[in-house]
Parts: C-alpha cells; structure tokens; sequence
C-alpha cells in the first residue's frame, strides 16, 4: 500500500507524508540491534532474547513469510496470547511490509470471525489453544503456522538475511481492533510511520531514557502492549513479556528492573495497589505509572503512586491516535487528583470543532480533532467511516473538550457513546444489537454505569412483549455472543412508553443513566 496510491480494498486515508525520510519499523530495529546487539531485548519468564537475536530470529521469520507467498500489504492474522513470539511477528512482518490482524482472543465467535473475515488473512499465526477455536469458525482456510514446535521448525529451516523488500513509511504494519459503533468491530490501521511517531512522543512526553523497560502484560491487541513495547526496543530498552494480570510476576518484574513506563489500569489497580500494600516490595526504579486516571478513584492513584514512588501519567489517547491528544502530564506522587486537565501532548495539532466543524472559542465545548504523525491511517475497508472522520483533513475522535485558558483541555463528554470498562472500549450498539436480535423485545438500550473496580460497566434497560423472558435468557444470548467484559451487569425492565425520548424519537441515554444511579443510591 503506498502513500501515493492507497489500497482501493482498504481506503484507509493517510494523515501524514513520508516524514521519517524512507525510515521504517523494520529498518530502525535492524540499527537498533547493530548499536545494542548483545543488549537485551525480550525478557520472558526466565528466558531472555538479546536485539542480535531478535533480529536474527525476526529476519528468520520474515523469509518464512516470504517463502508462503507473503507479499507488501497482505495480512497476517495473530491469535495468541502474549508471548515473545508476538514481537518476532511484528518486526518479521515490518521487513517484509505485511500487516499483522491482531485478534482479540476474548472476544465471543461471532466477533471473531467478523475480525478475521474483516481483514481477509493469507496467513494464520496461532497458538496451540486456540487451534479447535479456527477450525470451528466460518472463514476460509488459509495457511497456518502453530506456535511452539511447528514455528520454531520453521525458523529452523530459514536463513537469517535481511529480506530485500520495499517498504514504505505508510505502508500499515498492524490492524488492531476497535469496538465499533454500529455493534461490530472495526479494524484500525496503523502503520510504520506512525508507530515510528509514537515511540518518540512516548519517549518524550513520559521522559523515558534510552535502556529502562516496559512491562507488556496488558493483551498485545491492545495499543498499551504494542505501540510501547516496540517503542521500548526502538530506543534500546527490554520488553518484558508476562501473559495477562499476574500480581506476583509484577512485583518480582519491579524489584528487579527498572521500568519506563508500568501500565495499570482500573480493574486490577485496586487489587494491585492491595497487594503492594502487604508485600512492601523493593522498587528498582519506575519512571511512570498508570492510565485512565478519570476511571480510577483518586484515593487509589494517591496510594499507588506512593507505594510504587512513580508519578501517575494522566492520559487521555487512543487506539487511533496514540498517546495524543493529552498525555502530556504526571500526577504527582501521593497526590488525589482533583483536576484532571489535559496537557496536549507533543507533535500534534488539535482543535474543539462545533457540529459545523468550525473552531469553537476557548472555553466552549467542542469534538476533538486532530492531526499529526502519530494518527493512523484509517478504519480498515471503511471507507464511508474514514471519508466522515477524516473530514477536512484532520481525525475526528467523537469526544467533546473544552479548552482552559492555561491550554489545558477537560474532557466534557463523547460525541460517540462508549463505555470504557476496565481499560476496554465498548460501544452501546455492540450490545444492543445481541438484545434486539430476540423478537421478544421492543426496545433496547445500552448505558453506563460508574463501577468501582472497571471504572465504568454496561447496563441495560429493555421494553419487552412478551413478559416470560427473564434478565437471566438475555444475559445468556449476550454470553454466547459476546466477550465477557461486554456482559450487561444489571438489566432493569421497563415500559416502552417510559423511554425518554428526543424529538426526534432517539432514546436519551444520559436520562437512563440516571436511572442507575437512583438504583445504586436506594440500595
């Protein structure tokens, strides 16, 4: 996919020229591993990767991909859980100017053959547990290598020259997945270029150093793992590599490094900070902690802020576009935050837009747009959603700011309804869309709810006409349709007359939120 010519199958718009002047993941890694090569790279349980290593083990791998067929923009799918191999995956796939589809194990079957089928993989990468889960799932076949025996034959048999591709700057590197707001997924396109900006502004804005690393236990299909483990290796720091939430790895994993950056986030913070406050632990040297700190109770980033003696950075970025638009301050060590500005982060413009999208003045609320060279290159075969959202050149992020007169912004609202549980984003028609497939009910609608552990979780509230169906037969059609975390955690029942409506007949969900509230409050 060149930048001059996009991909008439993705119409993914670019946002940015060839800035880094022809420089690409793959190119920038293969210098990092001639600078540090027997530095290391990966570290997983007790297995440790130097760069010369990873390079050699990642070029290896790239001419297996090249041996398959693999050409300058097909897609590659990942299901996995995290593991070293991952970051082979993506410098292999980096060399050769594939793009990695990385797949959200979590997510139910229906959700997952929507992903894969979305991205049309020539190849699979799986790991042995979620074998039965392909072959059960309505896609075509592709080729597959298993990780473990048969991955490690395949590096076995190849060479470790540096593949002689082309690839440019704007050619996309990784799909990662977003929840969509008709009720699907849509795959987001990020490429060299633009991993290449984050890693900077990540260095910059957090003020990492080159050599401390980062702990990626968050999924790798997540931005958090991806983005800042590859930014971590760019600059000559060690990703280390834990396979979800393990409390007790994470201790050892700060007594014994020192890290750049620890992401934690609301649904395991408050367990985390619980187990810190026993165990007393040593900390080696963290630089920062922390995200989504308007999720988080400000008592709890007080605490863990002392307990782990590292600043809590107060984000506020996306999947689309990285750390911007404001990550670009720390909450102090002990402190329980009463303002959570934003500070916008570095190397990007942004302006508040009116539905207009004319500029609003500042201290009036207006949608977050955005440019700059960390923004990605579209939604993946969306090209209605991409021509609505890159409109006039800049990303529209659908949430609303206003803009202090220090330059902060505070974050007012969404324009797109989303629910962020637990560091997941879930949008309403996800949801919906389960609940409305059963012709017993009416009406559906999905909100918010503030929860103390996740910071935010679905909730429903439904018409029905027939009054046999019970909260419990709608829980269980969204169980098998759905990921778990996308779960309504109370269903409340109502008349469909009770639904507040606009003028226009929409269901107004911030009056149905309050509806919650009351809930909590009488309890």
């Amino acid at each position: 996919m060149m930048s001059s010519e996009p991909d008439p199958d993705n119409n993914a718009s670019p946002t940015a020229g060839a800035w880094v002047g022809g420089s690409t993941v793959g190119t920038l890694f293969r210098q990092r591993a001639l600078i540090d090569r027997q530095a290391v790279a990966v570290i997983q349980d007790e297995r440790t990767i130097t760069f010369g290593e990873l390079n050699a083990r990642s070029c290896r791998l790239a001419i297996v991909l090249l041996s398959r067929g693999i050409q300058r923009g097909d897609r590659i799918a990942v299901l996995t859980r995290n593991c070293s191999e991952y970051l082979e995956m993506l410098l292999a796939a980096a060399k050769v100017g594939a793009i990695l589809a990385v797949q959200n194990w979590r997510l139910a079957d229906d959700e997952l053959t929507h992903c894969i089928n979305l991205a049309a993989p020539k190849l699979t990468i799986v790991a042995p547990e979620y074998v039965a889960t392909l072959d059960r799932l309505p896609i075509e076949a592709t080729d597959r290598i298993v990780v473990g025996r048969d991955y490690e034959m395949c590096l076995a048999n190849a060479g470790t020259r540096e593949p002689n591709v082309s690839v440019d700057p704007e050619d996309g590197l990784v799909i990662l997945y977003t929840s969509g707001t008709t009720g699907l997924p849509k795959g987001a396109l990020i490429n060299h270029r633009a991993m290449i900006a984050r890693a900077m502004v990540f260095m910059l804005d957090l003020g990492l150093p080159a050599g401390e690393a980062f702990v990626a236990w968050a999924p790798f299909f997540h931005m958090a793992s991806t983005d800042h483990a590859l930014a971590t290796l760019l600059r000559g720091g060690a990703a280390i590599v834990i396979d979800g939430y393990d409390p007790e790895r994470l201790i050892r994993t700060v007594q014994d490094h020192r890290i750049g950056w620890l992401p934690l986030i609301p649904g395991m913070l408050e367990n985390f900070v619980g187990v810190l406050r026993d165990a007393r632990p040593s900390i080696k040297g963290i630089r920062t902690i922390g995200a989504m700190p308007d999720l988080v109770p400000p008592h709890q980033i007080a605490e863990a802020t002392e307990l782990l003696q590292a600043p809590y950075v107060n984000s506020f970025g996306a999947t689309e576009t990285g750390l911007p638009p404001g990550t670009g301050a720390l909450i102090p060590i002990g402190e329980a935050p009463s303002d959570l500005a934003k500070r916008q982060s570095s190397f990007c413009e942004v302006k508040l837009v009116d539905a207009g999208d004319q500029e609003v003045p500042i201290g009036t609320p207006g949608e977050c747009a955005i440019r700059g060279p960390t923004v990605f290159s579209g939604y993946w075969r969306a090209p209605e959603t991409n021509a609505k959202d890159f409109r006039g050149g800049w990303f529209h992020m659908g949430d609303v700011f206003a803009r202090r007169e220090d330059g902060r912004f505070e974050f007012m609202d969404r324009v797109k309804y989303m629910i962020k549980s637990g560091g997941e984003n879930i949008y309403p028609a996800e949801i919906e869309r389960v609940l409305l497939s059963d012709p017993r009910v009416d009406d559906a609608v999905v909100v918010r709810r503030r929860d103390d552990k996740w910071g935010e979780v679905p909730v429903a509230a439904i018409a029905l006409n027939d009054p046999t169906l019970t909260a419990e037969d709608l829980k269980t059609q969204c169980r098998d349709a759905l990921a778990g975390y996308k779960q309504p955690k109370d269903i409340r029942f109502v008349a469909f007359a009770d639904f507040p409506r606009s003028t226009t007949g929409k269901i107004q969900r911030h009056e149905v939120e309050k509806w919650f509230v009351d809930d909590q409050t009488d309890k």
